[in-house]
């Protein structure tokens, strides 16, 4: 009787063992993008400036958080900022948590009260003219309540860019998630997941609040930007992430990339079992 018991069961452990799911990422294997420390890593670019010129110190960290502030300026007078990671990035999970705090610096327009937004697949700092006010990129768009109205957060915005939605080209600046308003001071912890020029899902709370795919350059919604980096129709396969500054204080405490792309050998020492796009001319081996 046992021994029939065990025999049913060994191919049981068997099918187990073979479906047994990958090793996840361990902490890490998380890129921190935002040191918790300084701007080591960051370039500002601030409408109206040079690149790297942190107009009123506009960018900044105190206790561990990374600042939006706006206490230097008299108004705001259209000095869009973004605040630029070194590296680029085309395959990747980031994570990005803030919240919005204080009140708008005078003179930012209606439409920027609580808002901010983390830019993908952007143009590098570098190649932005002087007085361009946004990146050529794909915005996730992140916003606050105002205390009464609903007002989901982690939306597309498109500035210079497009994508395709539903099968269809959406040119759209901008489209509502389904995610649910967070009012107040609280953090917020969105998610975006993007796969080079394919989907792209922003997410929240472990669930997808919007999808589209095949983001490309093309439409309006920048100004003052260089003719031969906007070619439009060109797919973008990854790019800059930025951070940006649009007349609301805002605050982020985590900003962290999982980067999806590297070495598919199994063979390898640094083979992923994660990664979904191969890079594998990076794998090393032991001997």
């Amino acid at each position: 009787m046992l021994r029939t018991a065990l025999a049913l069961l060994l191919p049981a452990a068997a099918c187990l063992a073979q479906t047994a799911p990958a090793a996840g990422p361990a902490p890490e294997d998380w890129i921190q993008l935002f040191n918790g420390k300084d701007l080591t890593g960051w370039t500002p670019k601030i409408s109206g400036y040079e690149v790297g010129e942190n107009f009123g110190n506009t960018f900044r960290v105190e206790n561990g958080v990374l600042k939006v502030s706006y206490d230097h300026y008299d108004k705001f007078n259209n000095r869009f900022g973004h605040l630029f990671y070194k590296d680029i990035f085309s395959y990747y999970r980031l994570v990005v948590e803030y919240r919005f705090t204080g009140e708008q610096c005078p003179g930012g327009p209606a439409w920027a009260l609580r808002n901010s937004g983390a830019m993908i697949h952007g143009q590098p700092a570098r190649t932005m003219k002087k007085d361009q006010d946004f990146p050529i990129s794909i915005e996730v768009q992140l916003l606050g309540g105002n205390g009464k109205d609903p007002r989901t957060t982690a939306n597309l915005c498109t500035p210079g860019t497009n994508v395709v939605l539903n099968d269809k080209l959406f040119t759209t600046h901008c489209l509502n998630s389904k995610s649910k308003t967070y009012h107040g001071e609280q953090w917020v912890r969105v998610e975006v997941e993007a796969h080079g020029d394919g989907t792209i899902k922003h997410i929240i709370d472990g669930e997808p609040v919007l999808a589209y795919e095949m983001p490309q350059i093309g439409g309006g919604s920048v100004n003052n930007f260089d003719p031969q980096v906007k070619r439009d129709g060109v797919l973008l396969r990854g790019g800059s992430i930025s951070l940006q500054s649009e007349s609301h204080p805002v605050e982020f405490r985590k900003v962290e990339l999982l980067n999806l792309a590297g070495c598919m050998d199994p063979k390898a020492a640094n083979y992923k079992p994660w990664y979904i796009k191969a890079d594998n001319a990076g794998c090393t081996y032991t001997k």
